[in-house]
C-alpha cells in the first residue's frame, strides 16, 4: 500500500465527515495524517496498513476510538474540538498527535476491526423496502439481518416510521425514524414482521455499559440526533434485547434457509453497510445460496433480498431488492444518507 494511498483515504473520509454535518469529527479524522510522521505504533500500523484504506474504513476505526477516549474520561482533551471550540486544523493536528503518543497502546486495538455504526436511521430504508414489496408478495415478513452488530436494527419491528406520511411500526416507540424524504413516499401498505433475528461474527451486547459505549464511540460526536437514536435502542435491548447470533454471515445464511417458516410468509435476509466489509469468499457463498433458494421459492414460502449497500464506483448508498419466485433480478428502491438523514425514493417507479 503506497503512503498516497493512506493520506489519500484520510483526506476522502475527512471530506465525507464535513459533507455529512460533522466537519468536527471531520477535523479529527483530517489530523490522522500528523501520526503518518512514525512517531507512535498507531501511526505506524496505519501507514502501513495491507489493505484498502477506505474500503476497511480505516480512518474510522481510528476515529472511533479517539471519540471513546473523550465519552469514557479518559482523555478530555479533545472535547473543545468535537464541540467546535477548536477550529485550526494545525491546533487539531498537534492534539490528535499528542492524544494518540500518550495512548497509543490503548488506541491501537481500535485498529483491529470495522467500526460498528449499526446505525438505526438506515432502517428507514429497510422499512420502505418491505412497503413496497407488501403490495407484491403479500405483507408477512421473517426478518434476518447480516452483520447486526449490536442488533440495533433487529429491533427494527419495535421501531415507529414516518416516511413522508407514510406510517408503520409502533406509534409510541421510543425510537422514532422520520427521515428527510425526497421523492414520492413510499406505499402505505400493511407490513407484518412474524420474527426477527440476526447474525455477526462478534457480537456487541447493548446491555453491556461498556460495550454500549464502544458503539456509541463510533457515532459521530456532533451528530446529536444519532446519539439519541442509539440511546433509544440501549432502552428498547433493556427491554427485550435483540436475538443475535454469533457466527460467520454465510454459514448462517446457509443454516436459515434450510430451517423452515411460515406459510404465506416471506423470508427477508437484510443489510445496511455491510456488505464491503465481508471477504469475496463470504459473498460469493451467500450469493449462491440465495440464487438457489431462490429456484425453490414459491407462493406460500416467499423471498426476499434487501440491501442498502455502498456502490463502491459512485459511494451512493443504494436500496436494492430482489425477490422470488421469479427472476430475483435487483430492483434500484432508491439512495440514501449514509446514517439515514435522508431517502431519497424511486420505488414508485421501481426505480
Amino acid at each position: 500500500m503506497e503512503m498516497g494511498d493512506i493520506a489519500q483515504a484520510i483526506r476522502w473520509q475527512a471530506d465525507h465527515a464535513t459533507n455529512n454535518g460533522a466537519p468536527c469529527t471531520g477535523r479529527v479524522v483530517l489530523a490522522q495524517l500528523a501520526l503518518l510522521d512514525g512517531s507512535t505504533e498507531v501511526g505506524r500500523r496505519i501507514a502501513s496498513w495491507p489493505g484498502k484504506p477506505l474500503e476497511d474504513a480505516l480512518p474510522l476505526r481510528l476515529a472511533g476510538g479517539h471519540h471513546n477516549l473523550v465519552l469514557t474520561g479518559a482523555d478530555a482533551r479533545l472535547a473543545p474540538v468535537y464541540r467546535g471550540v477548536v477550529t485550526d486544523q494545525d491546533e487539531v493536528d498537534a492534539l490528535v498527535l499528542a492524544v494518540t503518543r500518550q495512548h497509543d497502546a490503548a488506541l491501537l486495538p481500535w485498529l483491529d476491526g470495522p467500526p460498528q455504526t449499526n446505525e438505526a436511521g438506515r432502517s428507514a430504508s429497510i422499512m420502505a423496502a418491505l412497503l413496497w414489496l407488501s403490495g407484491r408478495v403479500g405483507p408477512r415478513f421473517e426478518m434476518n439481518e447480516l452483520g447486526a452488530s449490536a442488533g440495533v436494527n433487529t429491533m427494527m419491528d419495535r421501531f415507529f416510521f414516518d416516511l413522508a406520511g407514510t406510517t408503520a411500526g409502533p406509534s409510541d416507540s421510543p425510537m422514532r425514524i422520520v427521515p428527510e424524504w425526497r421523492g414520492e413516499p413510499p406505499p402505505q401498505a400493511p407490513v407484518e414482521i412474524v420474527g426477527i433475528r440476526g447474525c455477526d461474527r462478534a457480537p456487541m451486547n447493548l446491555a453491556d455499559p461498556a460495550q454500549a459505549l464502544r458503539l456509541k464511540s463510533y457515532v459521530w460526536a456532533e451528530v446529536t440526533e444519532r446519539i439519541a437514536r442509539i440511546d433509544a435502542a440501549i432502552a428498547l435491548a433493556a427491554q427485550q434485547p435483540p436475538e443475535v447470533e454469533q457466527m460467520d454471515a454465510a454459514e448462517w445464511v446457509e443454516q436459515r434457509l434450510t430451517e423452515p417458516y411460515p406459510d404465506d410468509c416471506t423470508r427477508v435476509f437484510y443489510h445496511s453497510i455491510v456488505w464491503q466489509y465481508l471477504p469475496p469468499e463470504t459473498r460469493g457463498r451467500i450469493e449462491a445460496a440465495m440464487a438457489a433458494a431462490g429456484k425453490r421459492a414459491d407462493a406460500q414460502h416467499r423471498l426476499a433480498w434487501v440491501m442498502l449497500e455502498t456502490n463502491r464506483a459512485t459511494f451512493r448508498h443504494e436500496l436494492t431488492v430482489r425477490h422470488w419466485p421469479g427472476d430475483g433480478a435487483p430492483v434500484l428502491l432508491g439512495t440514501a444518507h449514509a446514517h439515514g438523514a435522508w431517502v431519497e425514493w424511486f420505488g414508485a417507479t421501481g426505480g
